[in-house]
């Protein structure tokens, strides 16, 4: 039996974060009303015209650089023409021949560049809303004129693990730089998957299907290593590939057939009318290049040789940059990068996990955060109060010193009670006393413990210390 290799290319749309669409005025938001966000553009009606977006046009160009793609000097938009109920003019404005961006991509973790082979710009189309029988269904065109950024790579990808390093990074960057929310559960990151089979070895690729619309990595995984799995299934089977466009069930498991895959020849591209071409002066292209802040790569560079961070550290904090924004944030109030690290990695993603939200300041303020690390620090609590503190103030703006002062976690000892508590412990556990010479640390330390026990964590530990080791020391 022949061995294959598994072939894949990805078609990326981005939402574009702009404040408008791209060829009208209408607000570019989500969640609206249906048909609320909507101009006769947006519905194609008669004697309607477009005008582009300029801030969409430096976006894309903007994350073209990210990439290192090159920038045409001339863009031309295009109209790409099937008929569908949520394409009110039967046609969308894409790109084809004269893209904004061309070349450029991404590196994996094992040395592998993955080829961009372009980023162009287009308009979303409206959205279907089925109901029932007696309903029908229904068309949103709120959506409708988005301006989407389409990332389209070269087929270089050999492995569903591949395709999510790829697009995890893809999304990384487009956040960082500001030119995409990538929110897949509201379809701001759809990804269209192109697979084939070929003989291992051979130059020759097979009869590629084409997966579309899909909104989550998970699903992106799991479609492209059933349908592989398909294909495979198929050729040993001594049956053909048909190439055609497939609709993945996320519930089944399973991919269907939807329609014959089409080629660029079937949506008859041609230049708009309506839309002059874009011409793009260099000079522009390093203004926007200026703009372009640090990325993730970038900062994780910062963390370790800056800051001093392990890199596994770096890389967890720099994974979502709401996270990278917040420890910088929380940095500038108190300058412990290694102890703001480890309570944002054990303690504020924790609860994140549990209860999503996109500013780590709805979790705990980066006041709350810097002050508890700060009583931390300088022994006015115990490290079990500073963790009750931090359950206390989560999901409040309470301030954090004054919730431990009114729950009574502040170390308030007085001295006398200290020297007390220290001379209970030396009696009740003074069998300990025999290890001094050989260990004495361990034994302070075992001290301070049980000092801490009987003080319920109102001791202060490095008070406890020293009093301890002058009271053996008279001994």
């Amino acid at each position: 039996m022949k061995d294959y290799d598994i072939v894949i290319g990805l078609e990326v749309h981005a939402e574009v974060n702009t404040n408008s669409k791209v060829f009208c005025s209408c607000k570019n938001s989500f969640g609206a009303e249906p048909n609320t966000n909507c101009c006769p553009v947006c519905v194609a009606l008669p004697g309607s015209l477009p005008v582009l977006n300029k801030k969409a046009v430096e976006y894309t160009i903007k994350a073209g650089l990210c990439f290192g793609s090159e920038i045409n000097d001339l863009a031309v938009f295009e109209r790409k023409n099937y008929f569908y109920p949520d394409l009110s003019k039967a046609y969308q404005i894409s790109q084809l021949v004269k893209p904004i961006c061309l070349g450029g991509g991404i590196e994996l973790e094992s040395g592998k560049f993955v080829r961009l082979n372009r980023i162009h710009l287009e308009e979303d189309a409206g959205k279907l809303i089925h109901k029932n029988q007696t309903i029908g269904t229904l068309v949103d065109y709120n959506r409708g004129g988005i301006p989407l950024m389409e990332i389209v790579t070269e087929p270089d990808f050999s492995s569903s693990t591949e395709v999510i390093e790829f697009l995890e990074k893809l999304r990384r960057t487009l956040t960082y730089a500001g030119v995409a929310n990538c929110k897949m559960e509201q379809g701001g990151m759809r990804c269209d998957v192109n697979l084939s089979i070929k003989e291992k070895g051979s130059n020759v690729l097979g009869t590629r299907t084409e997966m579309k619309n899909l909104n989550s990595f998970k699903m992106v995984k799991r479609a492209i290593e059933f349908e592989a799995n398909r294909q495979l299934e198929e050729i040993k089977a001594g049956n053909q590939i048909v190439q055609q466009t497939r609709k993945w069930d996320d519930n089944k498991g399973k991919s269907f057939p939807m329609r014959s895959k089409e080629n660029s020849h079937d949506y008859r591209y041609f230049p708009d009318p309506d839309l002059l071409a874009v011409e793009i002066e260099k000079s522009d292209v390093e203004e926007i290049r200026k703009t372009i802040p640090a990325l993730a790569q970038d900062r994780v560079k910062i963390y370790t040789s800056q800051y001093g961070l392990p890199e596994y550290d770096a890389k967890i904090l720099t994974n979502e940059k709401f996270v990278s924004d917040y420890f910088e944030s929380c940095l500038a109030l108190k300058d412990e990068p290694k102890q703001i690290s480890n309570w944002i990695m054990t303690d504020v993603l924790k609860v994140l996990k549990d209860k999503p939200c996109e500013d780590l300041n709805e979790i705990i303020t980066k006041e709350n955060l810097t002050t508890i690390i700060e009583l931390l620090e300088t022994k006015q609590i115990s490290r079990p109060n500073s963790k009750a503190l931090f359950e206390l103030v989560c999901f409040n703006s309470k301030n954090a010193k004054q919730v431990a002062k009114e729950n009574g976690m502040l170390n308030s000892f007085s001295y006398e009670e200290l020297v007390s508590t220290v001379q209970k412990v030396l009696s009740e556990f003074a069998s300990a006393m025999a290890d001094y010479e050989k260990t004495p640390e361990k034994v302070v330390k075992f001290y301070i413990g049980k000092v801490m026990q009987f003080s319920k964590g109102l001791a202060n530990p490095q008070k406890a210390e020293n009093i301890i080791i002058e009271t053996i020391n008279k001994l």
